[in-house]
């Protein structure tokens, strides 16, 4: 059946109603260009967050948990996770994207994380540099309504977040304590996270639920900072529209995307200029899925690395018991960061660092559910007469850092289509393959164990790992950028190198993980580009 054109040619066409999608519809509507966007989710209620809900930890473990195929929702697809080691695939299909249930950390790399090629001779170096970038990252601050304290000197000099800092509380000063008798770097957090009103954005009321969705609206997710800017721009949002292909004119141009409806028809969007936003899964599926005569491997992948050198930061939890009750919550975003491990020392035996962020203790169904994967608690005794004393110290008594560790571009680790399984609308799922290199695991080992000493020497009665070696559901990496066609899918703008009206502003451009929290640089790297196509606005090629 053919497609059916409801909708009027857009100048630009946006696939995915996420974060870098939000930052790129909101830039080019408010400077004049005509958007249409198609997501396949829909908009969250806010007053169905669970956050403020007694079963709020049991809810994130069912229909607002962050995994797709536990949550399985009608906007979702599944993701084979079958042939991947310890698999943690976590996103959200909907207006907002995955911020709508991230903890909204928000640290940068560093200016050597460009350029990890030259300095440490793994991976690859960027075709761009931090110094291109920290304009757009400061920028991105102001939109997200980021909170935190300037001057922090793991970074070189610039602007301060837009806002202060939320305050570090007895638990961060607790760790602060203990890393200053180490002679260890600590600052408090820089989270997307509003300490007082700003914008669209509530001040936080510490309800510490950020990874269920902020029920304040204090937390920076796209559907409350960018979205509804974007709207009143102009844009034109499509809500339950599910892309089956990107299209090309005869001349080999993207000019538009067959998509299903809410009803199963389908429909056809023209554009002018095509921008995909669907992340590190969602973004080479589609490419693979836009298989043609010209492109028989998948849109835009004569380099045969769409899909390929999957990254997903593996990380770690790392837990103190302490004697002292801690009454505070929240956010569950971080207290206080650390990057004192966070470069290379080649006489640790391995290359790259982590960054540490540290929370308050977790709830006790979370509690339940990990104590098994602990290398600390699983063996102790815990239902019993000793049960209402073990969940008050898990709950009030507990101190966590979490470890989020550089991942490498590493070829086997890719996404691919799954022969077998399909969506609601027959669509093929996705299927990754992700298996942890040596230099992972001993990265993790190493930071393990000297998480373990800070929180010692910050008054600890015990410290364990809470759990290790599980990848943070952070999607980069599969359609990376570079100046050379033969090795990379996109150029330092994010344009298809196959395909020059078609470009990609999402994790998936990533040519390294970073040793971060990833969202302030997808959204810094989507406006970058999103500046640099209203620039180029009548240089650029288009379909016509």
């Amino acid at each position: 059946m053919k497609p059916v054109t409801r909708n009027t040619k857009a100048e630009v066409l946006i696939i995915g109603a996420g974060a870098s999608g939000g930052v790129v519809a909101k830039h080019l509507a408010e400077n004049g260009m005509d958007v249409v966007v198609l997501e396949q989710g829909d908009w969250v209620n806010q007053g169905k967050l669970p956050g403020i809900r007694p079963d709020y930890e049991l809810q994130i473990m069912g229909r607002w948990n962050a995994d797709p195929n536990v949550r399985a929702s009608d906007a979702d697809y599944p993701v084979d996770q079958t042939d991947s080691e310890a698999p943690v695939v976590q996103m959200f299909n909907g207006v907002g994207g995955s911020t709508v249930l991230f903890a909204a950390v928000w640290p940068r790399p560093t200016p050597a994380d460009f350029h990890v090629k030259t300095l440490d001779g793994v991976a690859d170096d960027w075709p761009l540099t931090y110094r291109e970038l920290q304009p757009y990252y400061e920028a991105i601050d102001i939109e997200f309504g980021a909170s935190g304290m300037g001057g922090n000197p793991a970074y070189p000099p610039g602007a301060a977040p837009p806002l202060p800092p939320l305050p570090i509380g007895t638990t961060g000063r607790r760790l602060a304590e203990g890393m200053n008798k180490l002679g260890w770097h600590w600052w408090p957090g820089n989270n997307a996270i509003a300490s007082e009103d700003y914008g669209e954005l509530k001040q936080c009321l510490r309800y510490g639920t950020c990874v269920g969705g902020c029920p304040a609206g204090a937390k920076g997710s796209a559907d409350v900072t960018h979205w509804p800017a974007a709207i009143r721009a102009g844009t034109r949002l499509i809500t339950g529209a599910r892309v089956r292909e990107i299209t090309l004119d005869d001349q080999g141009l993207a000019n538009g995307a067959v998509y299903i409806d809410r009803d199963g028809n389908e429909q056809f969007q023209a554009a002018s200029l095509v921008i995909v936003a669907a992340n590190g899964i969602g973004t080479p599926r589609l490419l693979l899925m836009s298989r043609s005569e010209r492109f028989p491997d998948g849109l835009a992948n004569s380099s045969g690395l769409v899909g390929k050198r999957l990254m997903m930061h593996p990380c770690a939890t790392v837990a103190g018991i302490f004697d002292e009750e801690f009454e505070e919550h929240g956010p569950s975003g971080q207290k206080i960061g650390s990057m004192q491990f966070y470069e290379s020392d080649p006489a640790r035996g391995f290359v790259r660092g982590a960054y540490w962020t540290l929370y308050d203790g977790i709830g006790p169904h979370l509690h339940m559910l990990r104590r098994s994967l602990s290398e600390g608690l699983s063996e102790e005794a815990f239902w019993g007469a000793g049960f209402p004393a073990a969940m008050k110290e898990a709950a009030h008594h507990t101190l966590m850092w979490g470890i989020v560790a550089e991942d490498l571009p590493e070829e086997h680790n890719r996404v691919t289509l799954d022969p077998d399984k399909t969506d609601s609308d027959g669509l093929p799922a996705a299927k990754i393959t992700y298996k942890l290199s040596d230099n992972t695991r001993k990265l993790m080992d190493f930071h393990c164990e000297r998480a373990m000493e800070s929180l010692d020497a910050a008054g600890a009665r015990k410290s364990f790992v809470f759990s290790r070696d599980i990848p943070a559901g952070h999607l980069l990496g599969t359609a990376r950028m570079g100046d050379d066609p033969e090795t990379s899918v996109v150029d330092r703008w994010g344009k298809s190198h196959d395909v020059p009206n078609l470009y990609l502003v999402d994790g998936s451009v990533f040519v390294t993980a970073f040793g971060v929290n990833p969202t302030c640089s997808i959204a810094a790297i989507a406006k970058r580009t999103a500046t640099h196509l209203v620039e180029t606005r009548r240089n650029q090629v288009v379909s016509q």
